[in-house]
């Protein structure tokens, strides 16, 4: 797959394997950019995997590819100052404050100092925080934490925004919030890469790839996917397409 100017992440034949086990493999797909693109499959079907190969995190075994416009395998580097990356884990310091977590976090961005007030100001703003700044982010509730965690991914500006099952564990209104958030961050040109476990934000992607056992199943927009999958079921979701396909592939 030639990657076009269009993509911001083109991959082709990627595989990892882990000794005998093969976690990924040889998969093939791009992203354009400003599009919010969805990553989809059961537990254990290589999509961390994959985005910690895109994020420069671990080597392919094979295969290779481009995250905006930096070689994922000799510019591992490169592409950690131009992506975002909130993983499902909460990866935050809970004994520091929101404020704190921010300031450590532009270091580790090499943000200049001279950003640093406007940039902290826009996430707690963003994240709805600034009552919350000072606490202690042991103390706030999960969908808080969760908005500190994206803000903090967000404070070098980025242009492609990876987000590892993002909303989960946090309600339905902190998911809805976040949600309108990523329409708006891509409405503005910032490239989404999210795996999630919801079929209703997988609705709101404009492509998803499925992958069951480290190879793709399918990849096209959600209606299409769903039309394809289920041709006899006119009121088919993607739940419905989703388990399908699944059990098509070996699941």
């Amino acid at each position: 797959m030639t990657p076009s100017n269009s993509d911001s992440i083109s991959v082709n034949h990627l595989e990892k394997k882990f000794g005998k086990f093969t976690a990924v493999d040889k998969i093939s797909f791009s992203v354009r950019k400003g599009e919010i693109f969805g990553f989809l499959g059961s537990n254990g079907s290589g999509k961390s995997t994959t985005i910690r190969m895109l994020c420069g995190i671990i080597t392919p075994t094979s295969g290779g590819g481009t995250v905006a416009g930096h070689d994922i395998v000799t510019e591992a580097e490169e592409i950690k100052k131009s992506i975002g990356y909130m993983s499902q884990k909460f990866s935050l310091y809970e004994d520091l404050t929101p404020f704190e977590n921010l300031r450590f976090y532009l270091g580790v961005y090499n943000v200049p100092e001279k950003q640093w007030s406007e940039r902290i100001d826009w996430v707690l703003n963003m994240a709805r925080l600034q009552d919350a700044r000072n606490r202690k982010t042991r103390e706030l509730p999960p969908g808080w934490r969760q908005r500190l965690a994206l803000g903090c991914s967000l404070l070098h500006k980025p242009d492609i925004l990876f987000l590892d099952e993002p909303t989960s564990g946090v309600d339905p209104v902190t998911r809805s919030h976040f949600w309108n958030f990523i329409k708006q961050l891509a409405a503005g040109g910032m490239t989404i890469f999210v795996t999630t476990h919801y079929m209703d934000e997988a609705r709101l992607c404009e492509r998803i790839v499925l992958i069951n056992e480290g190879r793709i199943v399918e990849t096209g927009s959600p209606a299409q996917i769903i039309a394809d999958a289920c041709p006899d079921q006119p009121d088919a979701d993607l739940n419905d397409a989703f388990i399908k396909l699944m059990t098509r592939s070996g699941t």
